[in-house]
């Protein structure tokens, strides 16, 4: 038996197309479910037209802090399996399609799904950073710092992390229809939801509620399909 023979032996077959759909979907399923659950947390910080007694309470609050604590521990993670989601979709339809893959849009999706994480991340440390602070100096509070840091981790996540999911939908769906990966009303959709990402300028917290749903209906997509699939492809 020739070195190559052995090497070839010792090389692990690929993920079958039905495992990739699975292992797709439960990412997806998992970071909608994180996302949503931190900005949720983050959403109970005081609003720009709180008054400054509210700010001081809620940041005296051991109680409050906490959960603010609670929401940006979650958000790493929330993070990381959105950056596991988007290499296993473009694994999965890599594996699935018959044409060849789009290089302009697949590289855009990836490069969207980075800046996103990173913006997400920013957006996370800005709201919560008096939160932290308080928690591990003891620092007092100024009200108007209290003010700022939350309305920039909300203009991070809102104006910038968004678009950059815009485009992250944009080129999912323009895959999916070049490689008819995914059901025509799913993707004729997904260019309505990119575009309102896209063009909304609205600041209410709300909005960041479109995006996980949007990845928790495309998991969804991918469980359904993946059970069609024969077993033996596992």
């Amino acid at each position: 038996m020739t070195a190559s023979d052995r090497e070839s032996e010792t090389v692990k077959p690929e993920r079958s197309p039905r495992r990739s759909a699975l292992l797709t979907a439960w990412l997806g399923i998992v970071q909608a479910i994180l996302l949503l659950a931190s900005a949720w947390l983050l959403s109970l910080i005081p609003g720009p037209k709180s008054s400054d007694e509210e700010f001081l309470e809620f940041y005296a609050s051991d109680t409050r802090r906490l959960v603010v604590l609670l929401g940006i521990y979650l958000m790493p993670f929330a993070a990381i399996a959105f950056l596991w989601f988007a290499v296993a979709l473009r694994v999965w339809v890599a594996q699935t399609s018959t044409r060849p893959q789009d290089a302009l849009l697949s590289n855009v999706q990836l490069v969207s799904a980075i800046l996103f994480v990173a913006l997400f991340l920013s957006s996370a440390a800005a709201s919560t950073v008096l939160a932290v602070t308080v928690e591990l100096a003891d620092t007092p509070i100024e009200p108007t710092t209290a003010r700022q840091f939350p309305q920039f981790g909300t203009a991070l996540l809102l104006v910038f992390a968004m678009r950059m999911a815009a485009m992250f939908i944009f080129t999912t769906s323009g895959l999916a229809r070049v490689h008819a990966r995914l059901p025509r009303w799913f993707v004729w959709s997904g260019y309505v939801v990119g575009l309102f990402l896209l063009l909304s300028a609205s600041l209410n917290p709300t909005l960041v509620i479109v995006f996980p749903v949007w990845v928790l209906a495309l998991s969804v997509i991918l469980l359904l399909k993946s059970r069609r699939l024969p077993k033996e492809q596992v």
